[in-house]
């Protein structure tokens, strides 16, 4: 597996992005469970994530916790919003440099 620089990941079009089975069946078993395992499923995404050295998986991650049901509210809970929030400070450190 080749492993991306942060900013050919950046120019990436998403849909090759999320395309990895590893990170869809991921997200399959996320459907409908944020309401009553938020902090589970955030423990989830941790681990997927790990020590957010790997551009792909920040992104992904990143992509999906910025997504509409994220975004206005419906799925919502303080561990989410501080793994967003770290992401989002990763993303934009390395994708800067």
């Amino acid at each position: 597996m080749i492993l991306l620089n942060w900013k050919e990941v950046k120019s990436m079009d998403i849909r090759d992005v999320v395309k990895d089975p590893e990170w869809q069946a991921l997200r399959k078993r996320f459907v409908g469970t944020w309401k009553s395992n938020a902090d589970q499923n955030v423990i989830k995404l941790r681990k997927y994530v790990g020590d957010m050295k790997n551009p792909m998986k920040v992104r992904r991650v990143l992509n999906y916790l910025t997504g509409s049901g994220f975004r206005i509210g419906i799925i919502d809970a303080p561990s989410i919003t501080e793994l967003r929030e770290e992401i989002r400070n990763v993303w934009r450190k390395e994708t800067s440099k």
